[in-house]
């Protein structure tokens, strides 16, 4: 683990995410998300050896996870969650400042993603970040009842 210092957050610490991790991310995932991803997704995620970190509060609690798949030039953000009760407090942040570094160490000089057109909150923070929308995904997202949520693709040039 790497342990983190951010200014007006608790000391916190970064890991790869690991199967044992799984069983906390799944409640958070259940916690954050109407429509979660399963198991099989995070456990197909590192069996191919994506890049993904578990964020640990100073009593070992999570805070948050990312899972990323790596090209040929680029990244794609697959997965960023922040547990419901510390959201707010800029881990958000945090993460993606991981992931750009693990893009920089890997050369990649792009990174994608998607994101639910109702989630103005997580788009907003996108923009602040830097990113741009770029295009639209029709149907992308399940829901519980009705129609798929379209996603917003965004966009963000990784410099070395």
């Amino acid at each position: 683990m790497n342990a983190v210092v951010q200014p007006g957050l608790p000391p916190f610490e970064a890991a790869v995410m690991r199967v044992p991790d799984l069983t906390e991310v799944m409640a958070a995932e259940r916690q954050a998300y109407p429509v979660p991803w399963t198991h099989g997704n995070f456990v197909d995620s590192l069996a191919a050896d994506y890049p993904a970190e578990v964020l640990r509060g100073p009593r070992a609690e999570l805070l948050g996870y990312w899972v990323a798949m790596p090209g040929a030039d680029e990244m794609h953000l697959l997965n960023i969650t922040v547990v419901p009760a510390w959201q707010g407090r800029g881990l958000a942040v945090v993460m993606l400042d991981r992931l750009v570094d693990e893009c920089r160490r890997r050369g990649l000089m792009q990174l994608w993603l998607e994101v639910r057109v109702s989630n103005e909150r997580a788009r907003d923070v996108y923009r602040r970040y830097g990113f741009t929308e770029v295009g639209r995904r029709r149907a992308y997202y399940p829901v519980v009842q009705g129609p798929r949520e379209d996603a917003i693709l965004m966009s963000l040039g990784v410099s070395s």
